[in-house]
């Protein structure tokens, strides 16, 4: 019994003993591979490999390099070697990086010395760090002209984000380790280029991503996928354990055009790189998303009603409003696109007559699957113009009204023109007359197709009757 006691004892010193000197640095310099996924709103899952040697037992694993707005609360640690064999004990994540103010303040109340320009040096006490404010032969001193030297390096600073296992390792040898985690400050969002023909019936259509790192490392020959959709996110009402800011202009980059391949995932859309590349610290990075020619676009020209006009019972003209110009795209591979498209910015142009290309309006779209139509508001037309004015209003009983809107159309351009003239209709509601064919799209929807001729004019008149 005693002999099996000294045994067990004998044991726990000797693991704790190791536990304390062994102690193992595994940098980016035994990286092997890392795969960054990239979500819209501000977030990343990066998975980093690294090949390392682990003494076997009780000891601690400072795994460097990693991103400085990682979320500790979602690190996961595996061998791929050995996955049985190692096991985690403790993790901690080191962010009291070394900084100037930060070794200030460590001496804050301790001894330190100021150098003078001829080598003679004095002793003072560190009071305070705001100023700074020095202790010296009894007397507070406002800042010094001297050089501050601090004897030592204050403990518990790091030069970078650090992430620090206790780890039991049953094997000898080298072996792969992988560390996953979420962390914020890097984004990817998605921007469309679009070139329009002189007949408005063609397009060129270019699709970027645009990567923006501020997450404080660097991802070197990375595996890049990234997710569009919305992912949701529990809110919290305190960050389980503080994300570092890292605030640095961003240097931008481009790198030469390569594939993205789509996938279906889950009830989201990720997108692969076909091969890698490095997504360095602050830095932004456009890769080509998609390319496309000869796309086949729908010019509209839209006026729409206002959804209020009918609360007035006296009958007030409504004020000139603007026709809108619309391109309408359809996300089909017969069209030449048919990838879905993650939501984004499209900017369009067109060639003047001179044959240099002008930017005509930019819209936003939401992420557009594939057969399905992308709307693109261009702007307002200058050269087609709509006026709108109550022809009658009238109550025939109770609750049952009777009113009739007149709209006219003019076109200034070389070109005949159509406009498709949408009116809001409250109510329960029946047309009586119309001097143009409609139709219902939606319950309380009118819809009309209205020919313009160049440099001339039409007028719609209708007359509905409502019921409230």
């Amino acid at each position: 019994m005693r002999r099996t006691m000294a045994v067990v004892l004998t044991l726990a010193v000797s693991l704790a003993s190791g536990a304390e000197a062994a102690q193992v640095a595994v940098g980016r310099d035994v990286q092997t591979d890392v795969m960054v996924t990239i979500y819209n709103g501000n977030l990343g899952l990066v998975k980093d490999v690294r090949q390392t040697r682990l003494p076997t037992g009780l000891h601690e694993t400072e795994f460097t390099d990693v991103a400085a707005q990682i979320d500790p609360t979602t690190v996961h640690l595996k061998s791929l070697t050995d996955p049985t064999g190692l096991r985690i004990l403790e993790q901690n994540y080191e962010y009291d990086l070394l900084s100037s103010g930060k070794l200030m303040e460590k001496y804050v109340g301790r001894m330190v010395r100021l150098y003078n320009t001829d080598g003679t040096y004095l002793e003072a006490k560190l009071l305070s760090t705001a100023g700074p404010v020095f202790e010296i032969n009894g007397q507070i001193h406002l800042g010094h002209n001297g050089r501050l030297v601090l004897p030592s390096l204050p403990e518990n600073l790091v030069s970078k984000p650090t992430l620090v296992w206790l780890l039991r390792n049953a094997i000898a040898g080298p072996q792969r380790v992988e560390a996953s985690y979420l962390t914020g400050g890097i984004t990817w969002k998605a921007d469309y280029v679009m070139v329009i023909n002189a007949a408005d019936t063609k397009s060129d259509v270019t699709g970027w991503v645009t990567i923006d790192n501020r997450s404080g490392a660097t991802y070197g020959n990375a595996s890049l996928k990234l997710v569009a959709g919305d992912v949701n996110r529990a809110v919290e009402g305190r960050r389980a354990a503080r994300l570092m800011d890292v605030a640095a202009k961003a240097a931008s980059n481009q790198e030469a055009a390569r594939d993205f391949k789509s996938e279906g995932f889950f009830e989201y859309h990720l997108y692969t790189l076909d091969g890698r590349t490095t997504i360095k610290d602050n830095q932004t990075k456009q890769l080509t998303l998609m390319a496309a020619a000869d796309v086949p676009v729908v010019k509209q020209l839209i006026y729409y009603g206002a959804q209020d006009y009918y609360r007035t019972s006296y009958g007030m003209p409504m004020s000139n409003q603007k026709v809108g110009v619309y391109f309408d795209i359809k996300n089909s591979k017969e069209n030449g696109l048919g990838l879905p498209l993650p939501k984004g910015k499209i900017r369009v142009y067109k060639a003047d007559a001179s044959g240099s290309q002008q930017f005509v309006g930019e819209d936003w779209i939401d992420h557009t699957p594939r057969d399905e139509r992308v709307m693109i508001k261009m702007g307002d037309a200058f050269d087609v113009v709509g006026e709108r004015t109550q022809k009658e209003w009238r109550k025939i009983a109770s609750n049952l009204y009777e009113v009739e809107w007149e709209i006219s159309l003019r076109n200034h351009k070389k070109n005949d023109q159509t406009v498709t003239v949408i009116e809001p209709v409250p109510g329960d509601w029946q047309v009586l007359s119309s001097t143009h064919a409609w139709e219902k799209p939606a319950a309380h929807t009118l819809k009309f197709q209205v020919p313009v001729m160049k440099d001339g004019a039409s007028k719609l008149t209708y007359r509905v009757r409502l019921r409230f």
